[in-house]
């Protein structure tokens, strides 16, 4: 699946393989989502569930802007972030490099197109949904943090030759990025966040709600297994657990619309 993809082209791509595996399996299909990827899961399910309501347990959302995303909305948008160059380059590092998206995707995650296609789409009542968000830390010590680091290619301020610009190798703090977009976020929204989805845009109406204590960024989910401290929460075990919530969550989803038919 391509992040970089618009949410309805990969939305197909989730449906077509969610009947894949249950025609082959014959086995019904929990899905879980990362970032633009759980976007991506819960259009599949908003878009098709006539075709896939028989197919599908539950969705779990990890960190999804699933309301949408104010640095969405103010990269693209001018008179907003998008007008500072230093912090546009950031935040296309960060969203190409390290999540792996795409700028252009980034349309589907504004606030407006979010907007658009929750009217038009909403998640059906009777499906149990999880959503997990977290809160990335911006203490003094976290913003100077260096244990996580990404590689960038910037170009130099002027060319060495004639030609096309060279290309520079820069090493950029991942965890301090992340504790810096935070931070931007608080002071310009009041929002908590984990650097790019805002707490409150996590959340999926009506979902069981998962909130970890722990202080942990954005590119957590996705880097966590390099960490090598067995002390440490992984990613997997998170999502271990996740899944055993979503089923718990759909046995009483299902008991509650029992009782109504009674």
């Amino acid at each position: 699946m391509a992040n970089q993809a618009s949410v309805e082209k990969n939305a197909r791509e989730i449906k077509e393989y969610i009947e894949e595996i249950y025609w082959g399996s014959q086995k019904r299909v929990m899905l879980l989502g990362h970032s633009k990827g759980g976007v991506d899961a819960a259009a599949a399910l908003s878009l098709y569930w006539s075709d896939l309501k028989d197919k599908v347990v539950g969705l779990a959302l990890t960190q999804s802007p699933y309301g949408g995303s104010p640095i969405a909305s103010d990269i693209l948008r001018e008179g907003q972030l998008g007008d500072y160059v230093n912090i546009r380059r950031l935040m296309e590092i960060i969203i190409c490099k390290v999540i792996k998206g795409d700028m252009q995707a980034l349309e589907d995650l504004t606030y407006e197109r979010r907007k658009e296609f929750l009217t038009k789409h909403q998640l059906p009542s009777e499906l149990p949904v999880v959503s997990f968000h977290t809160e990335a830390g911006i203490t003094p010590a976290v913003l100077a943090t260096l244990s996580h680091v990404a590689h960038a290619e910037l170009p130099l301020m002027a060319p060495l030759s004639a030609g096309e610009l060279p290309k520079l190798p820069v090493v950029i703090p991942l965890g301090a990025a992340m504790a810096a977009c935070a931070q931007l976020l608080q002071i310009r929204y009041g929002e908590k966040s984990d650097g790019l989805v805002t707490c409150r845009d996590a959340e999926v109406p009506g979902s069981t709600v998962v909130r970890p204590k722990c202080k942990l960024d954005h590119a957590w989910m996705v880097y966590s297994s390099l960490n090598g401290d067995p002390s440490d929460w992984d990613a997997s075990q998170v999502c271990e657990a996740l899944l055993t919530l979503l089923v718990e969550v759909g046995q009483r989803k299902r008991h509650e619309f029992a009782m109504k038919d009674e």
